[in-house]
């Protein structure tokens, strides 16, 4: 028997599209795949840890000559920002190929106790409660400014992710799964990639028929814990290329950018993702984007203190909270005082609640246009505004990019019109999938047009928050 019918991989045969022998090619060279890894993990290891312990750039410091900055810009500048992007050109090819944490918390777990899954971890709220947290507790201690910063909010996640894995699982990325802060962004973002693994269930069953005369057929290691033969779409799967030719049945395909969203949204919407849209990506990433720059935070922050100081309550203006709570690096002049700290949290946590809030009844408003109100549609509604909160956080995040290209005088007479493209592409987008949307619910033209206006109206809503922090508070 050869090898490729025992192990259910499809050799490669006249006919396959160049995009099937890309997959069947990661499955091949899987050791290729582990290898690239490692040297990732590698670069990680290096640019959270040495910088943490050089002392902190001058004046004088570069981008080209002070390894600081350099690694600053490496990972707000370039690796958040287009790691996000590559989700949806992509897929989870990131996390399938790239991912320091994926490959540590799999590695971990190989040698780990293998523990089975607790019910706790299950719970479908993780993925917007530790984006939550992780965002907000980044601004707190400044995280995209100070190495040491860096150090302890990402090279705690690692060292989190290595401790799931040796708990939990045999070879698995239980962590990834679960618990990971961006599993639910990259989830989100990943179904509108124009490609994805897809499942033949006709090949499968044949697969069956075959095991029946003595094609042994080897289990596939799907270490993010996807159920292969049930596997719909991209949200999940890793882009790791095990599975590809699997019972001749797995091949990476195209698609359309629409097809998850509109298609199997109905069925894999939940409340859970709406909460990580509205609240958490159009919200709480929106909170913390904002508020440096923001002229309500300082006025706020001048009226708490003066009334503070009227009523001769000082401790909240002291500045000896510890750097690992709120910033706090004296020789840069950038200290929080607990009255500072408190209001980052508390101007973060109010900007979620007005646009999240805002958001939702609008998209409510828009699903009862569409028939008696229901909670699934309002859900799938909502998944058509990915392409404006995706491209929200990637404007949000290269803010970071420009300003360290700022200080390096470099030209950037093009970003604005670059912001206003990318935005606009983004609306172009979300308002295309929301009318993909209405069309699964009202076969007429006149509760679709109704529906569409709401959310147009949300659309604008978010336009609003980037208009504030790119336009409206520098004037």
């Amino acid at each position: 028997m050869n090898s490729s019918m025992q192990q259910g991989v499809q050799p490669r045969r006249e006919g396959q599209s160049r995009l099937q022998q890309a997959g069947h090619w990661m499955q091949r060279h899987g050791s290729t795949i582990r290898a690239i890894q490692w040297v990732v993990v590698a670069v990680y290891a290096f640019l959270i840890i040495v910088p943490a312990v050089l002392p902190l750039p001058d004046g004088s410091a570069h981008l080209w000559n002070n390894l600081t900055l350099a690694a600053q810009f490496v990972f707000w500048g370039i690796w958040w920002p287009f790691v996000l992007l590559s989700m949806v050109m992509l897929g989870r090819v990131w996390c399938g190929v790239l991912c320091p944490e994926g490959a540590l918390t799999e590695f971990a777990s190989r040698f780990g106790r293998g523990r089975a899954i607790p019910h706790w971890m299950r719970w479908g709220g993780w993925p917007f409660v530790a984006f939550g947290l992780t965002t907000i507790y980044g601004q707190m201690v400044s995280v995209y400014q100070y190495p040491k910063a860096v150090l302890l909010v990402l090279g705690g996640s690692t060292v989190a992710a290595i401790i799931i894995g040796l708990l939990y699982g045999r070879e698995k990325r239980v962590w990834c799964k679960y618990l990971c802060p961006v599993n639910g962004v990259f989830s989100l973002l990943a179904r509108l990639a124009p490609f994805h693994y897809k499942v033949s269930e006709d090949a499968w069953r044949r697969s069956y028929k075959q095991g029946e005369h003595g094609h042994r057929v080897i289990p596939i290691n799907c270490a993010p814990l996807v159920p292969l033969r049930n596997m719909k779409g991209a949200a999940d799967c890793h882009m790791c290329g095990r599975c590809s030719g699997h019972r001749d049945a797995i091949a990476l395909t195209w698609r359309s950018p629409a097809e998850e969203v509109v298609k199997l949204g109905d069925k894999a919407a939940n409340p859970w993702d709406t909460a990580l849209i509205l609240y958490g990506l159009l919200g709480i990433a929106i909170g913390a984007f904002h508020w440096t720059v923001s002229t309500w935070f300082v006025d706020l922050k001048q009226f708490f203190a003066g009334w503070l100081i009227d009523h001769n309550i000082l401790w909240p203006l002291d500045t000896n909270a510890p750097w690992f709570l709120f910033t706090h690096y004296p020789e840069q002049n950038d200290v929080f005082s607990w009255l500072d700290g408190t209001m980052v949290i508390g101007y973060i946590l109010a900007t979620a609640l007005v646009y999240g809030t805002t958001l939702l009844a609008l998209i409510a408003m828009g699903a009862r246009m569409l028939g008696k109100m229901n909670a699934t549609r309002v859900h799938h509604l909502t998944l058509a505004l990915i392409p404006i909160a995706g491209v929200g956080v990637f404007l949000g995040l290269s803010a970071t990019t420009v300003s360290l290209l700022r200080a390096e005088h470099v030209p950037l007479w093009w970003v604005a019109d670059l912001r206003l493209a990318l935005l606009a592409i983004a609306n172009v987008w979300s308002a295309w999938l929301a009318w993909r949307v209405t069309g699964r619910y009202a076969s007429t033209t006149v509760p679709r047009l109704l529906s569409m206006l709401w959310l147009i109206a949300a659309l604008a809503v978010v336009d609003s928050a980037w208009y504030l922090m790119f336009w409206g508070f520098s004037r």
